[in-house]
């Protein structure tokens, strides 16, 4: 029995993804529908069944990680506990006022842009106590009117509090000595310290991020325990790590403390995971693009990096949390077709997720998906979905494309099933120039990624679109997040305010920040038992000019010369972002430390046989561009061999996903079985 299994599960609106990867075998994958009552239950099932059908010991996995969307699905669906602020006095209402920028200008109806909901007014409590821009204390800390609002929030069911004072980044003794007292009084509620949370100026965002860490901690704690609990009952002995919205790994214990930065915990894993095949490739410009069930995420890798933003857009807020440069949409393989006001067909954001499904799904779903269109465009085998464990039945799919498409709108069933991939293509590629042309970055220059359980159907379509000559299909794209987990480096990182123009900047002082950040992370990074001789520093300063608003992150040494490096380096960013660049002068708002360990790039140790066991018999599919049917050969993946070109059309078909490859394409096998779709007259 192999003595190390690592366990890498991936929760999805419509399914759970598993990957097993044993010493010396091939990497087993799995598939499961998502519990979404509780999602714990279906990441017990996998070990489970991974127990009953490979005959694998839960005492054997050594690692077991997790990407989960439970913080974000607690603010999608409000479902957070009753959370109390407490503010300096005469500030608690900035959770209300925000900012002046608006994102819908000219709705008829204007709504409140702000989550106030966070922490309703009548659980927000000043507290008397002021300290100055520089640290020094004003006013100091009312400890009796602490008290007494903790008191009434604790009689209020308030499961979890933020303290954000004014001017805590600076000097965050206030804070600290108001969450001692809090915990000695009612040490059953979870506290989030601003100082902690988000040690940088800009009072707004800075409560924003604080309160939202409030809001899902609990949450969080209890979603993670339950799984704790459950694996340690299913006799896994190894602590449970999590992936963080920046694309690092951490111990559960440890997010726990600061659960904000799980928001793209799923997604991160997916970025990770193109990035680790783009390397085994040698390709470093990608976009991947990861499409479920649910929704689609876009991602743009440059010169094998993927971008990190210094904040996140969640349910419709800046959440300021250094994420994965991610765009998600609505659609997705559930995406529900339907027909708006005036005629026009529309494809999500509303979907049939895995409860009941699309309609062929035999469920109860009688709503038309974009997976119920593939069905009656020929690009899916009812028998072979998920590798066979759900039989899809296809005259229920040409019912729901029929009665829900084809006849209001006048048209064929065929006609209404290309129009509904049409136009969810469309909002795919809009994505996909969000993250790439907006950004000073042409999407002809990359290669295309695609990944999740739909993402091999659409690949070709977008690339078709978007101008893209090359498309890398994984080993396992279904479940690429999957394996994007194992694949991931154990990261902490710790910024701190640090306001200082460039020119004037000291380079010991700069030193002292930096060794203050190094000494947090190595407790972290300790706890998670990495040597200190393993570990890789990073540092990154957030750079703007004198009186901007807003700021870029720009990498540095801490060397002679510091300044002049920040300083063309956040140029040379502005132009690529904006445009355009000044040689105004430029100054620091923050700096962090990033601390990494491990990582590796996963390799399959499956051995392919001969191409010419490959073709499993051939298909009529619908095309775009293409009148009536074309005949694509079937392919089975797991007979293609390495070195082996192929023509399209064709359909690779494989136990996690379908790839359409359409006229005009044509199919490179590389080493490790990943396969390079490149369009006819272009270069490999």
């Amino acid at each position: 029995m192999p003595s190390k299994i690592e366990i890498g599960v991936d929760i999805g609106g419509t399914f759970t993804d598993v990957v097993c990867r044993t010493p010396d075998q091939p990497l087993r994958v799995m598939k499961v529908a998502t519990t979404r009552a509780d999602p714990s239950r279906a990441v017990l099932t996998a070990v489970n069944d991974l127990k009953e059908t490979a005959g694998l010991s839960p005492a054997d996995i050594a690692r077991f990680v997790h990407g989960t969307t439970v913080a974000t699905n607690a603010v999608l669906e409000r479902k957070g506990p009753k959370t109390g602020l407490l503010t300096t006095e005469g500030f608690k209402d900035i959770l209300e006022i925000g900012r002046q920028m608006r994102q819908t200008m000219y709705a008829a109806v204007l709504e409140p842009e702000v989550p106030g909901y966070l922490a309703e007014g009548a659980y927000r409590h000043e507290i008397g106590e002021r300290v100055a821009h520089d640290g020094s204390v004003v006013r100091p800390l009312d400890e009796a009117s602490v008290r007494r609002a903790a008191d009434a929030l604790a009689a209020e069911g308030v499961e979890g509090i933020a303290i954000c004072f004014l001017f805590s980044f600076v000097n965050p003794d206030h804070e600290r000595r108001a969450a001692e007292i809090i915990r000695e009084a009612h040490p059953g509620i979870a506290l989030s310290l601003s100082c902690e949370v988000d040690p940088a100026f800009r009072e707004y965002e800075r409560t924003v991020v604080t309160t939202f860490d409030a809001y899902i901690k609990p949450v969080i704690d209890k979603y993670l325990a339950n799984l704790e609990a459950g694996l340690e009952q299913a006799g896994v002995p190894c602590p449970l790590q999590i992936m963080q919205s920046r694309g690092g790994i951490a111990s559960s214990e440890i997010v726990r403390q600061r659960p904000v930065r799980l928001f793209l915990s799923g997604p991160a894993a997916g970025v990770v995971g193109a990035q680790m095949v783009g390397s085994a490739a040698g390709i470093g410009d990608l976009i991947s693009v990861d499409i479920g069930g649910t929704s689609s995420d876009i991602a743009l890798i440059r010169e094998g990096k993927p971008l990190i933003r210094p904040e996140g857009y969640v349910a419709g807020y800046n959440i300021r949390v250094p994420m994965v440069d991610v765009n998600a949409i609505g659609s997705g393989g559930g995406s529900i077709a339907w027909i708006d006001p005036s005629g026009g067909l529309r494809v999500g954001p509303h979907s049939a997720g895995s409860e009941p499904g699309p309609a062929c799904y035999a469920r109860g779903g009688e709503e038309a998906t974009v997976t119920d269109a593939s069905i009656v465009l020929g690009y899916l085998d009812p028998d072979y979905f998920a590798g066979g464990t759900l039989k899809l039945q296809p005259e229920l799919a040409f019912k729901a494309v029929e009665e829900k498409v084809a006849k209001p709108l006048g048209m064929s069933v065929e006609e209404a099933a290309l129009g509904i991939h049409r136009v969810v293509n469309t909002q795919m590629t809009e994505g996909i120039r969000l993250v790439s042309i907006r950004q000073g970055y042409d999407p002809r220059e990359f290669a295309l990624l695609p990944l999740g359980g739909a993402g091999g159907i659409h690949a070709a379509a977008l690339a078709n679109e978007l101008g893209i000559n090359r498309i890398i299909v994984a080993r396992h794209p279904g479940v690429l997040s999957a394996t994007g987990l194992l694949s991931a480096v154990t990261e902490h990182e710790m910024s701190v305010a640090f306001n200082r123009e460039v020119s004037a900047l000291d380079l010991a002082e700069l030193g002292e920040a930096l060794k203050g950040l190094d000494a947090r992370c190595a407790v972290l990074m300790d706890k998670e038992g990495v040597a200190p001789e393993d570990v890789e520093i990073q540092y990154f300063a957030d750079v703007c000019y004198v009186g901007q608003s807003h700021y870029l992150e720009v990498p540095f040494t801490p060397e002679k010369g510091v300044g002049e490096t920040l300083h063309a380096g956040f140029q040379a960013a502005h132009r690529r972002v904006f445009g355009h660049a000044t040689e105004a002068p430029t100054a620091i708002v923050n700096v962090r430390a990033i601390h990494r360990a491990g990582g590796e790039i996963i390799i399959d140790k499956e051995e392919a046989v001969a191409v010419s066991d490959a073709a499993k018999g051939t298909r009529d599919i619908i095309v775009a561009g293409h009148e009536g049917r074309v005949n694509a050969t079937i392919y089975d993946r797991e007979k293609l061999a390495p070195g082996q070109t192929l023509p399209g059309p064709a359909i690779i078909e494989q136990a996690d996903t379908t790839t359409l490859v359409p006229p005009g394409w044509n199919i490179d096998v590389l080493d490790g079985g990943t396969i390079l779709l490149v369009r006819e007259g272009a270069k490999a």
